[in-house]
């Protein structure tokens, strides 16, 4: 029998997350209905999945939990950060996500959930507009702020363990910059002077919770922690980062068919993007700074699967210099469909003698109820990492990630094909359960 060095999951968990918006609410809701055996944690993988440990004779498939000491659903405490006053009920129902009769049965414990005022800067998100929002004077005083939420929480709550979810809007986009971001004392340094065009509040968020020994999970495309100062900072503290940006819909179809195009060695000459969103996070990106950041995501998906360096003759056409296939990506705020999002992709290929085929894909989902099942494997898996001595950058976490985190001063490469993903994903289960991690990632 395998025997995981990883260690057990003992009392509670408390999971804080920034924003109390849809995603949010919507995740804390199916996690406390779902363990009063009101509804199915459907679209979790820790809750469903099973991974084969052993070859031969010892092949077994086993679930997540059966190989490794998840943290249960029911030691799991919720607080949030939001700069609207309302409450995690007030908010679900405002949100229109769920259906009122699924969120009345745990209405209390909903209502107890009211979030704490965030540390919030409206030149990064123009088109929010809340007053619950910490009187920071500097970046500094706003880590100080979070930091004292977290040791509070904590304590209130008598939790073992932290884990810290940004699941609130997208970000202007902050350029990485080597003078500020590669150095923790220069990030530091820059905190302390109030350098509000290179520090984002969400790194400001990031800095505090790993200085308070909590894991910090970035679920929105913003830069945060894929910045060297904050990989400095996981090591020295020794706790994991994970991100960027939750993958749902659009883009976890792309990181699935691309690899089709791939592996039957067809052509591409451009793939075009499109969707209609409608909730506040659609109002945000239809601010085109912050669309911005979430176009630098989107785009970085099918670059390192279908890759012209390696097979110029599939991938190697497209635009003017004839050296790339096009891919275009765009987000259309429709508030109609509030989190019903649709997307549209236009696949233009090519096979046999060049002759040209196309692929029409329209996926009609729900933003907010993809979104949830990856914030609880996110959590729950990040928290695993902890315990199990793991920090710094979680690249086993990138099959749930939009634009997963990796070295690029050194210049790695991102892994953005699915089924790779997957594998990654499989064997550091298996390692952290005390099996082999016997898959090879082609």
């Amino acid at each position: 029998m395998a025997i995981s060095n990883v260690s057990p999951a003992r009392g509670k968990l408390g999971i804080l997350v920034v924003g109390n918006g849809a995603v949010a609410t919507t995740f804390i809701t199916g996690v406390l209905m779902a363990r009063k055996g009101l509804a199915k944690p459907i679209g979790s993988m820790t809750q469903y999945d099973s991974i084969r440990v052993g070859r031969g004779d010892d092949k077994r498939y086993m679930h997540y939990a059966d190989i490794v000491p998840l943290a249960k659903l029911d030691d799991i405490v919720f607080g949030c950060w939001d700069v609207y006053p309302q409450n995690a009920y007030q908010a679900a129902i405002y949100a229109q996500v769920l259906n009122e009769r699924d969120i009345n049965p745990v209405r209390r414990e909903l209502e107890a959930i009211c979030p704490m005022p965030a540390a919030f800067d409206k030149n990064y998100v123009k088109r929010l507009d809340g007053d619950n929002v910490k009187p920071c004077a500097t970046r500094w005083e706003m880590v100080e702020a979070l930091r004292k939420d977290i040791r509070d929480f904590r304590t209130r709550n008598a939790c073992e363990r932290i884990v810290v979810l940004w699941a609130a809007s997208t970000e202007i986009y902050v350029p990485v910059d080597e003078s500020v971001h590669y150095r923790l004392c220069d990030l530091e340094a820059a905190m302390r002077a109030d350098d509000r065009k290179h520090i984002a509040p969400s790194m400001c968020y990031a800095y505090a919770a790993l200085a308070e020994g909590a894991p910090f999970i970035m679920g929105a495309p913003n830069t945060t922690v894929d910045i060297p100062a904050m990989w400095e900072l996981a090591q020295q503290t020794h706790m994991p980062i994970a991100g960027k940006d939750f993958k749902t819909g659009q883009t976890l179809v792309k990181s699935g068919f691309a690899p089709i195009i791939s592996t039957r060695c067809l052509g591409l000459n451009g793939w075009f993007s499109t969707n209609i969103l409608g909730n506040r996070d659609g109002l945000v990106l239809d601010e085109p700074e912050n669309f911005h950041t979430k176009e630098v995501s989107k785009l970085s998906t099918l670059e390192t699967i279908l890759r012209p360096d390696l097979q110029p003759d599939l991938y190697g056409h497209g635009n003017e210099d004839d050296t790339h296939f096009y891919h275009k990506v765009r987000i259309n705020y429709y508030p109609p469909r509030n989190d019903n999002k649709e997307s549209w992709d236009n696949i233009d290929i090519f096979g046999w003698m060049g002759y040209p085929m196309q692929v029409k894909i329209n996926f009609l989902c729900r933003d907010s109820i993809l979104a949830a099942p990856v914030c609880l494997d996110l959590c729950l898996l990040t928290d695993l990492a902890a315990r199990a001595g793991r920090y710094g950058t979680q690249r086993f976490l990138s099959f749930f990630l939009k634009s997963p985190m990796h070295d690029y001063t050194r210049g790695e490469q991102p892994v953005n094909n699915l089924y790779q993903q997957y594998t990654m994903l499989k064997n550091a289960i298996r390692e952290m359960g005390g099996y082999e991690p016997d898959e090879e990632m082609d």
